[in-house]
């Protein structure tokens, strides 16, 4: 903890020549997806170093570890000793504290809960310059219980204290396929009963065909690992096997290489998947060019036009496993994705995040979308994303707050238990130096030129 402990120092050393604003600085790339540019405070907090692996240990299979360290370099460590995060999610760039105080999934879900279900402690950096070790039975419980879905309003985590699964090196994974949406959620809600699998995920698609991925860890591998970096599109693989091996670390981040399927299929593409550094074969490089060449457009009047016709819709939702027939009727019924395919990931959370009040050991369907739709010219901006967001509260759902949101702030409070968050707000801020949660997260649009 020692390099740890001196960050920290300095860091409250050089409290009084930080911005005002609370607001965090980091190196790697932000995974909020907010449908509209906001305009940003430029001087923002440097927590960037706050990036390392603390320690590991092996008997209580706890790890602790800066804020700001990604998944990619967590698993990398961890792994390495034979063990994984609990819910370790599928971007490599996504950081630990961004996934505690954000919702983080992913296809353990179901066993393990969120990513923040496997958080034991944490230091937390307040608004107020105050640094607080919250657990959940000291006298800051109530902080830590807040931490899930605050996404920094509350406080930036500067240290976690995370528990861990033991790990094998390889994931083998069984592909069954259905063609009737009832037979396939029956089977997922069979596999996440019988609790034989370390993983359960599944995809679906709008021409009836619908994958259910059960997969296991393997010390041995009994296939030749297949190539997701080069050779093969993961969810075009899927398609094509009933069986598939993949090495543990290629597994945790099999979406990663081509965000999802964010990466054109375009010849110049497939030439980038075989000869790109491996340093740019991951999402947050694909991110980065992309905003890039946005800013160029608009920039430059002769660069070449965007795709106007397209949107994002990037989005998860969570509904009560009664209501999944239901949502993913709909889902299929009223989004085109145009062959791209759906996301779902049973889950079942063991706690009741005070922001984010799932009801503990319930079961639910989480239905996830990541691409870009073609617009609806008649339809108001981001149809389906109203749509989606409206069948899933009417279904007695919640989405995570990653991407944009179209609430009203009464509506917001209602479903996040904005009560709750004002008497935490006023406890761990009182002098509103960090935006409030509506704030940061409900969309707005641009202003007008």
């Amino acid at each position: 903890m020692t390099d740890y402990a001196r960050k920290k120092a300095r860091l409250l050393e050089n409290w009084s020549n930080q911005p005002t604003e609370f607001r965090l600085a980091k190196t790697t790339i932000s995974n909020l997806f907010r449908y509209e540019g906001r305009t940003e405070a430029r001087a923002r907090l440097p927590l960037e170093n706050f990036n390392g692996i603390i320690a590991l240990d092996s008997v209580q299979q706890t790890l602790d570890v800066e804020g700001l360290a990604t998944f990619e370099s967590i698993v990398a460590h961890t792994l390495a000793q034979g063990f994984l995060p609990l819910v370790a999610p599928e971007l490599k760039h996504i950081t630990i504290g961004g996934a505690i105080v954000g919702i983080g999934i992913e296809s353990t879900c179901f066993r393990h809960g969120f990513v923040h279900d496997g958080l034991l402690e944490a230091d937390v950096l307040l608004p107020d310059g105050r640094i607080v070790n919250c657990t959940p039975d000291n006298e800051h419980a109530d902080l830590f219980r807040a931490l899930p879905n605050s996404y920094g309003t509350l406080g930036y985590i500067l240290r976690a204290r995370i528990a861990l699964q033991k790990a094998q090196p390889f994931v083998h994974m069984r592909i069954e396929q259905f063609t009737d949406a009832g037979t396939y959620l029956d089977a997922m809600r069979a596999a996440v009963e019988q609790a034989t699998d370390d993983f359960i995920e599944g995809l679906f698609f709008e021409d009836g065909r619908f994958l259910l991925l059960r997969s296991r860890f393997e010390a041995q591998a009994t296939a030749a690992p297949a190539d997701i970096l080069r050779r093969n599109i993961f969810y075009k693989l899927l398609q094509q096997h009933t069986e598939l091996t993949l090495g543990t670390f290629d597994y945790i981040f099999r979406y990663d290489p081509d965000w999802f399927w964010n990466v054109p299929e375009t010849w110049p593409c497939q030439l980038f998947r075989r000869l790109a550094p491996k340093s740019w074969r991951n999402s947050s490089f694909y991110t980065r060019y992309t905003a890039r060449k946005a800013a160029l457009r608009k920039w430059w009047p002769g660069a070449p036009a965007g795709t106007s016709e397209v949107e994002p819709l990037i989005q998860d939702w969570q509904v009560p496993w009664e209501a999944a027939p239901d949502l993913l009727r709909f889902a299929l019924e009223q989004v085109p994705l145009e062959g791209r395919p759906w996301v779902a990931v049973p889950l079942r959370t063991p706690s009741r995040a005070t922001l984010y009040p799932l009801e503990p050991q319930r079961l639910y369907f989480n239905l996830g979308c990541y691409c870009q739709v073609r617009k609806r010219p008649e339809s108001a901006p981001y149809h389906y994303t109203r749509i989606m967001d409206q069948r899933c509260f009417e279904l007695g759902g919640i989405k995570m707050l990653y991407s944009s949101s179209f609430l009203t702030e009464t509506e917001f409070n209602r479903i996040y238990n904005g009560a709750a968050y004002r008497a935490l707000k006023q406890k761990y801020d009182p002098q509103g130096k960090a935006r409030t949660l509506y704030e940061k997260v409900a969309y707005r649009p641009p202003a007008a030129d």
